[in-house]
């Protein structure tokens, strides 16, 4: 069924798990995203990302998305991440998205705030719960690491002037694969100021590649969902590496079973499983 994110990640926010985030990218990666969280018998966020829509548009996405979680057997948040259009969010938000993500963190901070408003109150007046960035998570592709740390004054400004449900905000993770082989090094002292003062569930995007255990730390001291895509796109290209198919289905079938497998090893890391372990979660409807 398709659920609101809205009470699933403010449970996750007081019980110190982190539900994940799983970007699509075709059918096959959201079967395998569905199957895992079925496996897990635990909700998942299924995302589409609008710099996607070269090779998956948004209306295929809908199409896939609503198909697969509708039919799911657990709870699945249909998710448009990383909407730098406002028109496109927009229109997500009228078309079947439950929730979404507004991106103008590469703007100033008053025009996010600006462009973020409108479109929280665009997705409140519809039902549809809304994601925002502050701060900057950079990309590992960038020739100069552009990330900026959130700053502790600026997030409680900006939920406060813009009513969003869910933060973004910036610790040290990157966006794509780390350049080095090491382990980046967050910084959890932020993140702990940030979850003292910050209504909001707070969100981790990067989480490709940034260790276990960091990312398990992340959950329990305040991340309330974490978003994974560059690691699940190498583990299926992996596959095809080295070796011959009788057939394209085939390498689709273990494409989508190397899926699934990552897919659950993230649910472990998160601890998602903590959902029904809490008091307040009575059933799956409640969410």
């Amino acid at each position: 069924m398709l659920i609101s994110s809205k009470n699933l990640l403010l449970t996750a926010r007081s019980e110190g798990f982190a539900v994940p985030h799983f970007n699509f990218w075709n059918d096959m990666s959201a079967r395998g995203h569905v199957a895992s969280a079925e496996s897990k018998k635990v909700p998942i966020i299924l995302a589409w990302a609008q710099k996607h829509e070269s090779d998956l548009n948004i209306n295929e996405a809908l199409n896939l998305g609503k198909f697969y979680g509708s039919s799911a057997k657990v709870p699945i948040v249909l998710h448009l991440d990383h909407g730098f259009s406002p028109d496109i969010v927009k229109y997500g938000i009228d078309n079947g998205f439950t929730s979404v993500m507004i991106d103008a963190s590469e703007e100033s901070f008053e025009k996010n705030i600006v462009i973020t408003k409108d479109i929280v109150e665009y997705g409140h007046q519809r039902g549809v719960v809304v994601e925002a960035e502050i701060g900057h998570v950079g990309t590992s592709l960038d020739e100069e690491d552009t990330s900026q740390y959130t700053e502790v004054e600026a997030a409680i400004e900006f939920v406060k002037r813009t009513n969003v449900d869910s933060l973004v905000i910036s610790i040290g993770t990157s966006h794509g694969v780390y350049k080095s082989k090491t382990t980046p090094h967050l910084n959890f002292e932020r993140l702990s100021e940030l979850r003292k003062v910050v209504p909001v569930p707070l969100v981790l995007h990067g989480g490709s590649s940034s260790g276990d255990v960091n990312l398990r730390k992340a959950a329990n001291l305040g991340i309330s969902k974490v978003n994974v895509y560059t690691d699940l796109a190498n583990a299926a290209l992996q596959v095809s590496m080295g070796k011959s198919y009788r057939s394209i289905l085939e390498l689709l079938e273990e494409e989508e079973s190397s899926i699934q497998k990552l897919d659950e090893h993230y649910i472990e890391v998160f601890e998602t499983q903590k959902l029904y372990e809490s008091e307040e979660q009575t059933s799956v409807g409640a969410l």
